[in-house]
């Protein structure tokens, strides 16, 4: 159950969802009985921890792994988890699972790499772990042998995953906050345990690890180059200047009047998010709106004055050429479908990663239930030169009151080329 490094909101830029297939029909468990409730309950905890997103290849059988992912010390490839005998976990226990989920061990005492988000299943409680144990047994058996990770020296060596695990792990089922709400409560759980939405939200040291002091305090996620804004600064996602319904529309649905999911996010949308019910959607939402703070402030321009008002003055009649026929005249959008971009804090933050990309190579948020014929953006890499998507990006981080900083060229030309992923 590896998720990519994968961003949490991208308010208003990112990229389009690559969808990779549903979870699959349940049979009999292997030992004959039939579909239980603690089966369902496994299935809709597999949506919550979003297992299907990494262990399943593209065109391959869901479960079955063999995806790669890439990583700064090479690349790894994700698991079977389809009750095969041989190939996969068919043989485990459910004790066997928990271990790996609660300890990050293989049922024969193997440590696994923390790609693999152990860091944040270790807060699953057991319950939770059997029911999911439970449905994987119940889906179809796939035969595919795991292929070997394929890992720079010395990270390639497992031992140092000891190192690894003394420094970033701390081993632990979630303990509730007596001081909260039970709604909080539960939300906590989903976003620090099953979500492991830290995984992507928080900042990754040249180790490939992160501390607990900076949880949620966004970063660049690794080999993607996308940027996973903070949760805990209104200053980037913002999300604590939010309502309710504006977060947990954007969980579920993938858009809401203040902004919509694209790139990496529309996965798990798509793919996790969407499936929750409306009373873990808002308990996330609870959680997440009271984990943000501060407020936001002027940012400083990194260009010369000179060369920031030459690209402002040509990213306007690029924005009036290009963009406002969808976002408005003066960024105000027109939600839920076309996000506004005056005051929105996703587009201001000091990374202009996102807003570059999308504006490269535009996308579309996910179907949805709750939003099933979505609209989308073109992409512009054709069409405009570094200069103009330079232009037009500075131009949108400064104007309507916006307080970002002006991007260069060189940004954009250096991003044009980023794998679409």
């Amino acid at each position: 159950m590896k998720r990519r490094w994968i961003q949490l909101i991208s308010a208003a830029f990112g990229f389009s969802a690559a969808v990779i297939g549903t979870i699959p029909e349940r049979t009999a468990l292997a030992d004959g009985t039939k579909t239980t409730s603690i089966v369902a309950k496994g299935e809709y905890l597999a949506r919550a921890g979003d297992c299907i997103a990494c262990h399943t290849a593209p065109e391959g059988k869901v479960f079955a792994g063999g995806r790669a992912m890439p990583t700064p010390f090479g690349t790894i490839y994700t698991s079977n988890i389809t009750p095969d005998p041989e190939t996969g976990i068919g043989n485990w226990s459910k004790a066997d699972f928990y271990k790996t989920m609660h300890e990050g061990r293989f049922p024969d005492g193997g440590l696994l790499y923390p790609a693999m988000p152990f860091a944040s299943y270790t807060k699953v409680t057991r319950e939770d772990s059997d029911a999911i144990f439970a449905y994987l047994r119940t889906i179809e058996p796939v035969s595919r042998k795991n292929r070997e990770h394929d890992l720079d020296f010395p990270y390639n060596n497992r031992a140092l995953i000891l190192g690894w695990r003394t420094l970033f792990f701390d081993q632990g089922t979630y303990e509730p906050d007596t001081t909260r709400s039970e709604e909080w409560n539960r939300g906590a759980y989903l976003v620090e345990g099953l979500g492991h939405c830290g995984m992507c939200h928080t900042p990754i040291n040249a180790l490939g690890g992160n501390s607990q002091s900076d949880a949620f305090k966004g970063g660049l996620i690794p080999n993607q180059n996308w940027y996973a804004p903070s949760l805990t600064s209104n200053k980037e996602a913002g999300l604590g200047l939010w309502s309710i319904k504006e977060i947990t529309d954007l969980l579920q649905k993938g858009i809401s009047d203040r902004g919509t999911v694209y790139g990496p996010m529309a996965d798990v949308v798509y793919n996790s998010l969407q499936y929750l019910n409306a009373a873990d959607t808002k308990a996330m939402a609870v959680y997440l709106k009271s984990i943000a703070h501060d407020s936001p402030k002027p940012a400083i321009s990194k260009l010369p004055h000179a060369e920031s008002s030459l690209l402002i003055s040509l990213g306007k009649s690029v924005y009036d050429r290009d963009c406002a026929s969808c976002h408005g005249l003066r960024g105000e959008g027109r939600p839920p479908h076309y996000p506004p971009l005056a005051g929105n804090q996703s587009i201001q933050m000091d990374s202009a990663v996102n807003a570059i990309r999308m504006v490269l190579n535009g996308g579309y948020p996910p179907g949805t239930y709750g939003n099933p014929m979505p609209h989308g953006m073109p992409p512009f890499s054709i069409t405009l030169s570094d200069d103009e998507v330079a232009a037009v990006v500075s131009y949108i981080r400064t104007s309507w009151g916006n307080a970002g900083a002006p991007v260069s060229a060189a940004e954009a030309n250096q991003l044009r080329a980023a794998p679409l992923q």
